[in-house]
C-alpha cells in the first residue's frame, strides 16, 4: 500500500502557539507539534505536511488542494470552529476522513466555544489533550485508514 498523505491544518493564532496564553495552549510551539508529528507519521507510514493560516480562505484552499492529494485531514481551526460554515462546506467536499483537533477543551470554555460548525463532518473530535492531540489524531487517523 503506498503512503497515506494526510494534511494537518491549523487555523488563525496558532502561529503563537508557545506564546500566547501559555496557561492554555502550553508552552510547545507549532513548529514542535509539527516535528512530533513528522515523526509519529513516519512510523505510522504516513507523511505528514503540518501547515498553518491566519485566513479563512487560504485555509479553504488548503482544503481543496487535499482533494486528491492526500488520503485524511486532521484539522485544528482554532477560532473558525465556531464561526466558519465556509470551512465546513470545503471539508464536505473531501472524501477521506477528517478529524478535528482543540487544544484545549473548548467545553469548558466560554459558550460560544461550546457549538462547532466543524464537528458536523468530522469523523472524529479530539479536545482537551494539549498538543497530544495531534498525535492522538494521527493514532486514529491510521486506524481509519486502516
Amino acid at each position: 500500500m503506498a503512503t497515506a498523505k494526510i494534511e494537518i491544518l491549523n487555523g488563525p493564532n496558532l502561529n503563537l502557539l508557545g506564546q500566547r496564553q501559555p496557561e492554555i495552549y502550553g508552552h510547545e510551539t507549532l513548529e514542535d507539534v509539527g516535528n512530533a508529528c513528522a515523526r509519529l507519521g513516519q512510523e505510522l507510514g504516513m507523511q505528514v505536511r503540518c501547515r498553518q493560516s491566519n485566513h479563512e480562505g487560504v485555509l479553504i484552499d488548503m482544503i481543496h488542494d487535499a482533494r486528491g492529494a492526500a488520503q485524511g485531514i486532521i484539522i485544528n481551526p482554532a477560532a473558525f470552529t465556531h464561526t466558519s460554515v465556509a470551512i465546513l462546506d470545503a471539508l464536505s467536499a473531501f472524501e477521506g476522513p477528517v478529524i478535528e483537533v482543540h487544544i484545549s477543551n473548548i467545553h469548558k470554555r466560554e459558550a460560544f466555544r461550546h457549538h462547532s460548525y466543524i464537528s458536523a463532518r468530522a469523523d472524529a473530535l479530539i479536545s482537551g489533550c494539549g498538543t497530544q492531540g495531534y498525535l492522538l489524531a494521527l493514532q486514529h487517523m491510521a486506524r481509519l485508514l486502516g
